[in-house]
């Protein structure tokens, strides 16, 4: 059995023959300059994996795993124009590198250049894959409408993040495993039931990412702890300290996120306190542990292999341990 990091390589020597050196240079460059700025390629692995789990070769995965990252990254070249993010993984976003207007129509290209990967299966599988990602595409952008949305709300419900989370991340990570299962023919039911586990799994994800950010180890992390909270984010934290706070401590947190002159290390310190007063910090860890069990669930109701169950149980373990 191949190994993560041999898998990756194999993905990357795929996708590096796809990168496109075309014409003209303007439009393809920042397509380029994206895909080869690399990241974790979470997404197309659990492609590859799901294919190999169900018992399809990983050669034949390889292009549906590059349409999905290649979608993946169309999006972030997009949120990057939204945000006016000026980093992406270390470097100048694209909008930074050239211009706005470069980056949309380089992002619009790659949208469709993800279609176009899915042409080399068969009518069949063709006409499925590009449905799941027909609806994936509309409910990732259903939920950055509402990430967006809640930008201007200080009503922001719990419930509803959950729904922008699923949206905007955790049902990509469940088309990605689906993408494997549908090459590798699987039944109807074990399709949906590997797409809840990738849902279920992403967002005890996303909730981790929220919860680590504010209070996880700054020397594994990767980056400071604290940075939602100097973007003033609405993460889960900070939505569930806003349900539970009584209304002197809930009119803290809301001025606290509006007084522009406040120390960053002032402001980080004192929306932690609010967040430990109200035990946040213990609700995210049990909703990530709720729903990875609710994960764990849906992998155990598919038609895998015990082995191939193992190893996803392995999977999901090890991502919801990580410090990082």
């Amino acid at each position: 059995m191949m190994s993560d990091a041999e898998l990756k390589q194999l993905f990357e020597t795929y996708l590096v023959r796809q990168i496109f050196d075309k014409e003209p240079v303007n439009l393809y460059s920042p397509i380029k300059y994206t895909l080869e700025n690399g990241g974790k390629r979470v997404r197309p692995l659990l492609v590859l994996l799901s294919a190999k789990s169900f018992g399809a070769d990983i050669q034949s995965a390889l292009p549906a795993a590059a349409a999905i990252e290649i979608f993946h990254n169309f999006t972030l070249l997009h949120d990057d124009i939204m945000d006016q993010a000026p980093i992406r993984r270390g470097k100048p976003t694209v909008h930074q590198k050239w211009d706005e207007n470069t980056a949309i129509l380089s992002g619009d290209t790659m949208l469709v250049w993800a279609y176009k990967m899915l042409e080399a299966y068969d009518i069949d599988i063709y006409k499925k894959l590009n449905s799941l990602l027909n609806k994936t595409a509309i409910e990732v952008c259903e939920g950055q409408q509402m990430d967006m949305d809640f930008e201007n709300r200080q009503d922001v419900m719990i419930d509803e993040y959950i729904e922008m989370i699923r949206l905007k991340t955790a049902v990509l990570l469940g088309a990605a495993l689906q993408f494997g299962g549908i090459i590798a023919q699987a039944s109807d039911t074990d399709l949906q039931n590997i797409a809840d586990f990738g849902i279920k799994l992403g967002l005890a994800f996303q909730i981790q990412d929220d919860y680590l950010d504010t209070f996880g180890d700054k020397d594994t992390f990767g980056k400071r702890i604290g940075g939602d909270i100097l973007d003033r984010k609405k993460t889960f934290l900070y939505i569930m300290a806003m349900e539970q706070a009584n209304v002197d401590d809930k009119q803290h947190l809301l001025k606290l996120y509006e007084d522009s002159t406040l120390p960053d290390d002032q402001l980080i310190s004192k929306t932690m306190a609010l967040y430990k007063k109200y035990q946040v910090d213990q609700i995210a860890r049990n909703e990530i542990n709720y729903y990875t069990n609710k994960a764990l669930e849906a992998l155990n109701h598919t038609n895998l292999p015990d082995n191939e169950k193992l190893f996803w149980q392995k999977f999901a373990q090890n991502l919801m341990h990580r410090a990082f």
